[in-house]
């Protein structure tokens, strides 16, 4: 572009000479000399318009580098969430693996089973254990196994649990109970209130009851039909170890 500007001020220049000395210039020249002009001119204009296009293009980068950083911190967050998540899992996988070394014994024994289902954390005791057929009242041997069981979990009474009662699909023949659902619960509760008489805080404790409806095996024959017979002891975890939901908080 300099050597363009630098060729219109001779061209300038030797026009303003040949008037000054009064001189005459052939005709042909003087033509050559405006065309030279003209063109130059044009390819001045030329570099000019590229100039203004490359700034457009300048200006398109930077809002391309904008998205970009945008995007980059989008990412970022994203990371620090994956970050988050994976810290609160492992946090769980640590309170499964103390809960489950502390009821090694129990576990060893066949009294206990400890295990995740649906995503939550549970103890799982058989209903053989701690009630007669189709009763709510916990046995002598019942009552000497949920008291290993609640005497360890008062080490984590800052945490909540749900007792959960669930039955077989025979149904109950019983004037006390009309329903399956009516033994689940009132064997949950039976749980719950003998945790409570053994010093668990009873705002950590809720019970429910099932029925029949959550299996873990088939109802088809009698091993199984123990397995459904049971109490779970559930560990409710606390917002922070769960993911943060959209637009909400932990």
């Amino acid at each position: 572009m300099h050597g363009q500007a630098k060729r219109v001020v001779m061209v300038i220049a030797v026009l303003s000479a040949a008037a000054a000395a009064g001189c005459g210039v052939k005709k042909e020249v003087h033509q050559r000399t405006l065309d030279e002009l003209t063109a130059t001119q044009g390819e001045l204009a030329k570099t000019r318009g590229e100039r203004d296009d490359l700034k457009r293009q300048l200006g398109m980068t930077e809002d391309e580098r904008g998205k970009l950083a945008k995007g980059m911190k989008a990412t970022e967050a994203e990371l620090a969430e994956l970050r988050k998540q994976r810290a609160a899992n492992e946090k769980r996988l640590a309170a499964f693996r103390d809960l489950k070394k502390r009821f090694a014994k129990l576990v060893d024994t066949g009294k206990l089973e400890v295990g995740f289902r649906n995503g939550q954390m549970l103890l799982k005791l058989p209903s053989g254990i701690l009630f007669p057929s189709g009763q709510a009242d916990l046995t002598k041997p019942g009552q000497a196994a949920l008291s290993e069981v609640t005497n360890i979990l008062l080490e984590f009474k800052d945490r909540r649990f749900v007792i959960a009662g669930h039955t077989d699909t025979d149904p109950i023949k019983s004037r006390k109970f009309k329903s399956n659902w009516d033994l689940s619960t009132a064997r949950a509760l039976s749980v719950v209130q003998f945790m409570v008489g053994a010093g668990f805080p009873p705002t950590s404790l809720a019970a429910s009851g099932y029925g029949e409806f959550d299996p873990v095996a088939p109802n088809d024959k009698e091993e199984n039909k123990q397995l459904n017979r049971r109490i779970e002891i559930i560990l409710v975890p606390d917002l922070s170890e769960l993911p943060t939901l959209t637009g909400a908080e932990p």
